[in-house]
């Protein structure tokens, strides 16, 4: 830790990539390149020039086979186009720039999760996109087509020895591709807010997971549910359940569609609910994990809405 403008500060890094832009989507779609552009300029101010800044590398056909077996992760490189554009689904489409931008993605958790995992940093945020947590290990969709964080969490296990890997997601869309990666193993937490009924349709309290076995917490919320609803969840559930789930490693979903000015949603969050649930989920990693948390940028569609948030997300891991 060090001090900085009069506060005691985490030592956080930021990974990104310029290739995370080049994955261009046809035109009028949400989750374009101006997304990661809003970030990155947020954190730019001079409250984050503590931040240490790395350079995504590729993730590695063994780290993506951790989660997406050998033949979904060819089929998918086959597919990139060298022009024009390839969609698996009317919302996830592939440009001639998605191939390095997806690995650059999936590189960048990993690596974070190595710095974090051997003390060369308290924690990370990586600012990369197109986001992961929609993508199921046999299948692409929802904007999506590797499971960066999963991919993550699951080298955090083989390279690291962690063996119990906690995500909490807060996008406002049901990480559905993340669930099930984490379905079968009590060792991997898996824990959602997001608003239902919604898109993908998946994230009923009543999912828990294999024979109920309590790895999966879903909390869903209804539209235009009031943020105290929202903390309510994690206050009651969520963060209970990651304490007596005692992780090796924190790791964050952090879509910021929840925000009240998010077009694609209907849930009524503002910046302070994101900084104050990246508290409360780095407490507990306080108390269980030596403070690693690894985060990973999903939605957010509102570009003002989206860079203030990302900025209180970042600022609290700065200041856990």
């Amino acid at each position: 830790m060090f001090g900085y403008g009069g506060r005691f500060l985490m030592t956080t890094l930021l990974y990104a990539h310029k290739a995370c832009l080049d994955h261009s989507v046809p035109e009028g779609h949400p989750e374009r390149p101006a997304r990661l552009e809003a970030v990155l300029s947020g954190l730019e101010a001079p409250d984050f020039q503590p931040l240490m800044r790395k350079v995504a590398p590729l993730a590695t056909p063994a780290q993506l086979m951790r989660v997406h077996p050998e033949y979904f992760v060819e089929k998918i490189m086959a597919v990139m186009p060298l022009s024009g554009f390839h969609a698996f689904d009317p919302d996830t489409s592939a440009s001639p720039g998605t191939r390095a931008a997806a690995l650059r993605a999936a590189g960048a958790v990993a690596a974070a999760v190595d710095d974090v995992m051997a003390g060369k940093a308290d924690n990370a945020f990586c600012a990369v996109r197109p986001p992961g947590h929609h993508a199921e290990p046999e299948k692409a969709m929802g904007f999506c087509f590797f499971n960066s964080i999963a991919i993550g969490a699951l080298h955090a296990r083989a390279a690291h020895g962690a063996r119990r890997v906690a995500v909490v997601d807060f996008d406002v869309h049901h990480g559905n591709g993340t669930q099930a990666a984490f379905w079968d193993d009590p060792d991997l937490f898996y824990a959602s807010t997001h608003q239902a009924p919604f898109y993908p349709g998946s994230g009923s309290e009543t999912e828990a997971g294999r024979h109920d076995q309590g790895n999966i917490v879903n909390a869903p919320l209804v539209a235009h549910s009031d943020p105290a609803l929202f903390r309510q969840a994690y206050e009651m559930r969520i963060l209970p359940a990651l304490e007596a789930f005692a992780p090796d490693l924190v790791m964050i979903s952090a879509g910021f569609d929840a925000h009240i000015d998010d077009p694609l949603a209907q849930l009524s969050l503002t910046e302070k609910d994101f900084a104050w649930v990246t508290q409360a989920l780095c407490d507990v990693a306080a108390r269980r994990c030596n403070g690693r948390v690894v985060s990973v940028l999903e939605g957010g569609y509102n570009l003002e809405a989206l860079g203030t948030s990302a900025a209180a997300h970042v600022a609290a891991l700065m200041a856990a």
